[in-house]
């Protein structure tokens, strides 16, 4: 399975977690997107999704691990990938047809949002 995680860069960005290479991704507190984090599993591809101003897809990583244990605030260790070659903006994600059931534009704050195969695919290329 694959997963497009959003972030806050003045929080977190993806260049924090290239110069951090690994960093556990908890707190997250919607009901879905804890929902999502526990079904994770170790070696999903992920992609990373700045918010903010820039609202665009903007890198990948790997769940590196995935701690169930407390079911109200998983906790993933992700390992950054690399830099998408052109970041992909939510309006381009929205003009496509293969996002067009996705929770990413129906469920605008999803923080945590699974994606199909091809949904990967038209993000990252590959």
């Amino acid at each position: 399975m694959n997963y497009l995680l959003k972030t806050e860069p003045s929080d977190y960005s993806f260049a924090n977690l290239q110069r951090d290479e690994t960093t556990l991704w908890e707190g997250v507190t919607s009901p879905a997107g804890v929902k999502h984090l526990r079904e994770m599993k170790a070696g999903a591809r992920l992609v990373i999704y700045e918010t903010g101003n820039r609202k665009c897809a903007v890198g990948t990583a790997t769940a590196v691990s995935v701690n169930a244990s407390d079911p109200k605030n998983p906790a993933v260790m992700i390992r950054a990938g690399k830099a998408l070659a052109k970041p992909i903006s939510l309006a381009e994600m929205k003009a496509s047809p293969i996002f067009a059931n996705s929770p990413l534009v129906r469920e605008g704050r999803l923080s945590v949002v699974p994606l199909s195969d091809s949904q990967y695919k038209f993000l990252t290329g590959n």
